[in-house]
């Protein structure tokens, strides 16, 4: 059956990535269309600890550094004092309400600018109450700091393996709304932003651990200040700074995906 719907497509002229994409079944979604976050999806990181990056923020669960309004997720960081800190903001995530291995995880944002604005889409191993950071595995899908604001970068990190690329927009992020988004296979990560794959690593080029094939992911949605990476907010900084997501959605496979792959990659051959 798979054999002659894959013919018919060759036959009728429709395109591989129309099949490719049939295969992909929708499994966790949040479009934040009510008139407050949906406390059963997210909950937070409370704290000011710096995170391990330097960072300046107090992440708070407050309505005044996250809420929904007209369709879109606010997390907002705000230049104040703090449990101790000059800023607060959000670090929401999905730990322990919903993980997955492998699919597709993507989210439509639009992203703050400035110096030392640091907003992030990212997943951690859900065993990383066990095995602790980086053998958890961490899978980040977009960050932009407010230094390279043209730049959006995807990156993977395990126990003695990193690596990073990035996706060049010359008109920054920071204007219009883009779609961000990794897929996720056995062996094999793609970072794309607009539909436009621009890195892939294979379980092959890892140098250390590879924990992607092992463990469900959980998702995180954050708005960072300052840090050893980005550096700390200048005069120019605007505060409050806005991170605004549309959506975020998660995608598995259905079943018959990889006979479909199979039977792809074999008519390809036969061209």
């Amino acid at each position: 059956m798979i054999s002659t719907v894959v013919k018919s497509l060759f036959i009728g002229a429709i395109s591989l990535p129309a099949l490719i994409q049939a295969n992909w079944q929708l499994a966790w979604h949040d479009e934040f269309d009510g008139t407050q976050i949906d406390k059963s999806k997210w909950n937070y990181d409370i704290g000011g600890d710096g995170w391990g990056n330097q960072e300046l923020e107090y992440y708070t669960d407050r309505g005044d550094n996250s809420y929904v309004k007209d369709g879109f997720l606010h997390i907002q960081a705000k230049k104040e004092n703090y449990g101790g800190r000059q800023y607060t903001s959000a670090r929401m995530k999905t730990q322990g309400k919903f993980s997955q291995k492998f699919g597709k995880f993507e989210a439509r944002a639009k992203l703050p600018k400035g110096q030392g604005v640091w907003p992030a889409f990212w997943l951690l191993g859900d065993n990383i109450s066990q095995v602790g950071w980086p053998a958890c595995g961490e899978i980040d899908i977009l960050e932009v700091i407010g230094k390279q604001p043209t730049v959006a970068h995807g990156s993977l990190h395990a126990n003695g393996f990193d690596t990073t690329n990035g996706y060049n927009h010359a008109q920054g992020f920071a204007d219009d709304y883009h779609i961000y988004g990794v897929e996720w296979h056995s062996g094999k990560l793609s970072f794309y932003v607009d539909g436009n794959t621009y890195f892939s690593v294979d379980k092959s080029a890892s140098h250390g651990d590879w924990p992607f094939d092992r463990n469900n992911f959980f998702i995180i949605l954050n708005l960072a200040i300052g840090g050893n990476w980005p550096g700390n907010p200048d005069g120019n900084t605007h505060f409050p700074s806005q991170f605004i997501i549309d959506y975020v959605r998660v995608y598995k496979y259905q079943q018959g995906h990889a006979e479909v792959e199979d039977e792809v990659e074999a008519l390809e051959f036969l061209q």
